[in-house]
């Protein structure tokens, strides 16, 4: 299974009012890991026949985050179902370990110019789900 990584510094401006990361910034990092690991994986010129929007976001926060932790976050495909990608993003405190939160997001891939539901690709599904 193909994994994507990435580490964030936690800085002033992802805090709350508790001092902890706001819950929107784990959203936020949610659809960011997920932009950069379909742009690292994918040849740009496959890339413009396809746009992706959410269909769902469920995401369960275990610890919180508070300032200048670093966070490992790391994503891969779990599923293909149509146009339909089922996208995990995992957050530990690289410190320890632990983990912070845990998100599944069910992604569309869209035609860029009808904007109707597409399937996709075999080809482009294999290189996120090796033997597939």
């Amino acid at each position: 299974m193909s994994t994507y990584s990435k580490t964030i510094t936690v800085q002033p401006h992802h805090l709350d009012e508790l001092q902890h990361v706001n819950n929107i910034r784990y959203l936020e990092w949610v659809q960011e890991i997920s932009g950069a690991h379909w742009k690292s994986t994918v040849a740009p010129e496959d890339q413009e026949n396809l746009v992706w929007v959410v269909r769902n976001h469920n995401i369960t926060y275990y610890e919180s985050a508070v300032l200048q932790d670093t966070v490992k976050i790391t994503t891969k495909v779990a599923q293909w179902k149509g146009p339909i990608s089922i996208r995990e993003v995992e957050m530990r405190n690289n410190k320890n370990g632990k983990i912070l939160v845990k998100a599944t997001t069910e992604w569309c891939a869209l035609h860029p110019k009808t904007l109707k539901p597409i399937r996709v690709s075999e080809d482009i599904q294999r290189l996120f789900v090796p033997g597939k």
